[in-house]
């Protein structure tokens, strides 16, 4: 019927996500005492098993990576049942012994979300729930990025009728499907929470799969006419001893 305000959009949403980048004051710390320096290190070791018993009972989950180019230098990625969870993690590192050697590069909060255009989702499907809590790969690489929904003229995604959506995102899926075993993707909900409308997370052992399939998703109508996309950041997860290597304190 003319006139009629669009359906919005069904979403379930599970855990809360945090991207913490930090760039690293490399001079600084390289300078610093060595017992200075090996102090911040065994406090950052327990900040980080205490993240990983967290990630062991079932109430979150997480991973350190290196990032590439000047736009980063490690990013601090937390998932949590809670925004209070979250906000602990983060005071966490904030108040660490390394935390005078970080300094912001840029952060993003959002929720794990899935969406549907034409009906509610079973929150108790045996398919659901993984998807909402999503583990961090504990290898390879990451790529996180924020996007937008375009709003403009006769590109505007909300106020398309939810069939016209769905059968887009239908259409947009069957691209993502054709990674599946490549590269896992988490897409997190931000409206209201943060300043894009969503965080895209894509995690490969292979980097070269997020320049394939974000080229061709750009194919799809969905993104071609109403996708934004805000800065990519790309990194390699650290394990303990890489990233000791990667402090030289080792």
């Amino acid at each position: 019927m003319e006139g009629r305000v669009p359906e919005p959009t069904f979403t379930l949403e599970g855990w809360h996500v945090l991207h913490d980048f930090r760039h690293l004051d490399f001079p600084a710390w390289l300078s610093a005492p060595k017992e200075e320096r090996e102090a911040a290190w065994r406090d950052l070791q327990a900040l980080l098993a205490e993240w990983a018993q967290v990630q062991a009972e079932g109430r979150g989950s997480f991973g350190v990576y290196q990032v590439i180019t000047h736009k980063a230098d490690l990013l601090f990625l937390n998932l949590r049942e809670s925004l209070d969870a979250l906000l602990q993690a983060e005071e966490r590192l904030n108040k660490s012994l390394i935390a005078p050697y970080l300094s912001p590069a840029y952060g993003f909060y959002s929720v794990v979300e899935l969406g549907s255009q034409t009906g509610p989702l079973d929150p108790e499907a045996p398919y659901i729930k993984p998807r909402l809590t999503p583990q961090v790969p504990q290898g390879g690489y990451v790529c996180f990025y924020p996007m937008n929904k375009r709003r403009q003229g006769q590109d505007n995604w909300y106020l398309l009728p939810a069939k016209e959506r769905g059968e887009l995102m239908k259409a947009h899926g069957e691209t993502g499907r054709k990674y599946q075993g490549k590269v896992l993707q988490v897409i997190s909900g931000a409206q209201g929470l943060d300043d894009w409308e969503w965080g895209v997370d894509l995690f490969s052992e292979d980097p070269i799969q997020f320049k394939k399939i974000v080229y061709e998703m750009r194919f799809d109508e969905v993104s071609a006419r109403f996708g934004e996309f805000g800065p990519f950041y790309v990194g390699k997860y650290l394990t303990v001893e890489a990233l000791a290597r990667f402090l030289e304190v080792v």
